[in-house]
């Protein structure tokens, strides 16, 4: 299975080693195309059109998309929208005690959201919705 992770950027950093352990349980289903968003630093090399157009691609690849939604970001917002109207399954995890979720998200039908509060919450998460996907 191909998996496109989303998480905050430019404005998340400081969740970098959780989007590093996200995406190392789910490495467990499949092939993670964004394996850097959980890297400690990011390469700011490429111009916006090409983060973009690169994410895009990979976005159209994947077969699932997963996404920690608890630090705002609208880059997360507009791959999940983009998602969303490509038909894929999105999954949005976000942190308990979280007030911060858009109702656009946690609103939204085509979404699963689940909120969390360990990365034992997580793993069973994954198991129960990626097992057989």
């Amino acid at each position: 299975m191909k998996i496109y992770f989303s998480g905050s950027i430019r404005g998340g950093r400081q969740d970098a080693e959780l989007y590093r352990q996200l995406i190392d349980e789910l490495k467990n289903y499949g092939t993670v195309l964004t394996e850097h968003i959980g890297a400690e630093s990011i390469n700011h090399s490429k111009s916006d059109q090409e983060i973009h157009d690169e994410d895009m691609a990979w976005l159209r690849e994947s077969e699932v998309v997963v996404a920690e939604v608890t630090t705002p970001s609208l880059g997360v917002g507009y791959e999940i929208g983009r998602a969303v109207e490509m038909g894929k399954r999105v999954i949005c995890l976000y942190r308990k005690k979280s007030n911060s979720i858009s109702a656009m998200i946690l609103g939204c039908d085509e979404l699963c959201c689940f909120e969390y509060g360990s990365l034992a919450d997580v793993q069973k998460l994954f198991t129960e919705q990626l097992t057989g996907f």
